[in-house]
């Protein structure tokens, strides 16, 4: 089981991880950080397999990935 943080008041909506996403579990958020950005966030963490794509991707290291207790990024 694989569990995704993200932090949400550093991300700059730049979307890059919602297009590396193989489940497509990464959405934009509804509300707005106080950078004046849409945050991604995760809409099912329990279909996510932990392969990190998202957090690789993120030029801002906003995302960190967590597999069986053992942080991957």
């Amino acid at each position: 089981m694989a569990r995704v943080t993200f932090r949400e008041e550093r991300c700059k909506g730049c979307e890059l991880c919602t297009l590396v996403c193989p489940k497509g579990l990464i959405t934009m958020s509804e509300h707005i950080n106080s950078m004046g950005f849409h945050p991604a966030t995760i809409t099912d963490m329990d279909k996510c397999n932990g392969c990190a794509l998202c957090a690789r991707m993120c030029p801002d290291l906003v995302i960190e990935v967590e597999r069986d207790e053992k942080k991957v990024v």
